[in-house]
């Protein structure tokens, strides 16, 4: 007798169950509103069934949003189902799983709606393909499979970049060494009258080492728990397909919603490096009025941080040349790399300009300057529509690199060239500037409206292409 009743109330509680069951999420009704084609659903449910059309899911019938009203007499009975579910004796509690419109097993998979079906559902789903469960649970498994796989990928590719931000950090402690040392070197050499500035000047250098190294720390430890997320995802998605068939299917849209990763990839951001120009550039310039017979002003100082894998700067990055292997350095944005190049650590944007290159007999060589945004990661022919505005020498010609070429005929060969750059006229002219005067080769005109950079080629050379220290006047009132 208890067994029949028991046999009753489990009926009971299955069709009970079906009719308070959300036909999208297949959970009991949640903030339950109805259509007016008499269909309810879940808020939710409904908000998200929206992104596809404003359609009914059971009839397909259209609906304007405003008409969907709450059905709080059906919010009302799922909670008093719920309530007493949980009285009930676990082996009377519904178990069965059957389609919540006809009431029949489900027996068919849907591969366009991605769920299981029953048979009276082939009608509603009569241009779409239908299998049965058995076939179902492979192409959704293979398809979870791939999701693996790309996740698997991504956390080797995380792992390798990890090993990269791991060397940029040693990178960054190697700068910043070789930064100290020319600090104490330059202020040893100013003495004891420098001893205030140099001991400010390391605080700055310690300072933004520690937040460089802090920030690139930063990004190995969310990187190091973006892997383990992606670990505990490709884990979920393993077991999931673990599970039996029909668990799996019906879970399937919530796995492929789940199996997303939003983050970005990470990578070395700009101006990630220590800014070496603000540490050791000009250096004793900016130290001039306590030592001025000691002061070299240098308008124009190198950055290592763009600078070519290929070439070697000098400990105050005022030269440079070919170095006979190639060095190792962090992919940063800024770096050249294949060309051959290095930039200015000042970039302008206004005023007039000017500063001296030894190019001594240099075989090859190309100076000028660039736009900001130049190319910095992929060959480029050099010209002035890939904004950068030269002169160059190769093979004996001088030649003016814009996207026509244009030699020019020169009676001397200059060691010195001298560059000058006025931003509001627009122009950038070329000088020889190892004569009295200075004569002038040839002038470049352009609406410059980005930030500009001096721009060096020294070419493959061993014999280093200097920068000439400019001249200094001070004036005191």
């Amino acid at each position: 007798m208890a067994d029949g009743m028991d046999e009753d109330v489990s009926e009971g509680a299955v069709s009970l169950q079906q009719e308070l069951t959300c036909p999208l999420c297949q959970g009991i009704f949640r903030d339950p509103v109805l259509l007016p084609c008499t269909h309810s659903f879940c808020r939710e449910c409904l908000e998200e069934s929206l992104k596809f059309g404003k359609t009914c899911g059971l009839c397909r019938k259209e609906f304007r949003q405003e008409h969907a009203i709450a059905n709080r007499a059906l919010s009302s009975a799922c909670e008093t189902f719920q309530k007493e579910m949980n009285r009930w004796p676990s082996q009377s509690r519904p178990t069965k799983e059957v389609c919540n419109i006809h009431l029949k097993p489900l027996e068919l998979f849907c591969e366009k709606d991605e769920e299981p079906v029953c048979v009276d559902c082939v009608t509603l789903h009569s241009t779409h393909r239908l299998c049965s469960l058995r076939d179902g649970a492979p192409i959704c498994k293979k398809e979870l499979s791939f999701k693996v796989q790309i996740f698997e990928k991504k956390v080797e590719s995380y792992k390798k970049m990890t090993r990269k931000l791991t060397n940029a950090v040693e990178y960054i402690k190697y700068q910043a060494g070789q930064a100290e040392n020319q600090i104490k070197a330059e202020f040893e050499r100013l003495h004891q009258v420098l001893r205030t500035e140099e001991t400010l000047r390391l605080t700055e250098l310690a300072t933004e080492e520690d937040e460089k190294t802090a920030a690139i720390q930063d990004l190995i430890a969310n990187t190091n728990k973006d892997i383990v997320a992606l670990n505990e995802l490709i884990e979920t998605l393993k077991k999931a397909m673990g599970d039996e068939d029909l668990p799996l299917l019906r879970n399937f849209q919530n796995l492929k919603r789940k199996a997303q990763w939003p983050r970005e990839d990470p990578r070395l951001l700009n101006d990630s490096l220590l800014n070496m120009g603000k540490h050791v550039g000009a250096l004793s310039f900016k130290i001039w009025k306590n030592v001025q017979a000691h002061v070299k002003y240098q308008p124009v100082v190198l950055d290592p941080n763009t600078a070519s894998p290929w070439l070697l700067l000098n400990a105050d990055l005022t030269s440079m040349k070919e170095s006979p292997e190639r060095q190792t350095a962090p992919e940063n944005p800024e770096r050249f790399d294949p060309c051959v190049f290095v930039l200015g650590a000042e970039g302008y944007t206004s005023g007039k300009h000017r500063w001296d290159v030894i190019v001594g007999d240099i075989p090859k060589w190309t100076l000028g300057v660039c736009k900001e945004s130049v190319a910095r990661k992929k060959k480029f022919t050099v010209s002035d529509h890939r904004g950068v505005w030269s002169l160059g020498l190769s093979k004996g010609a001088y030649t003016v690199l814009t996207s026509e070429r244009t030699t020019l005929q020169v009676l001397q060969r200059p060691e010195r060239i001298r560059i000058k750059l006025n931003i509001d006229k627009g122009e950038v002219s070329f000088w020889d500037g190892g004569t009295g005067t200075g004569t002038h080769l040839v002038t470049l005109t352009h609406k410059f409206e980005e930030k500009i950079f001096p721009i060096f080629g020294p070419g493959l050379c061993s014999t280093p292409m200097v920068l000439a220290p400019g001249k200094m006047a001070v004036h005191t009132s």
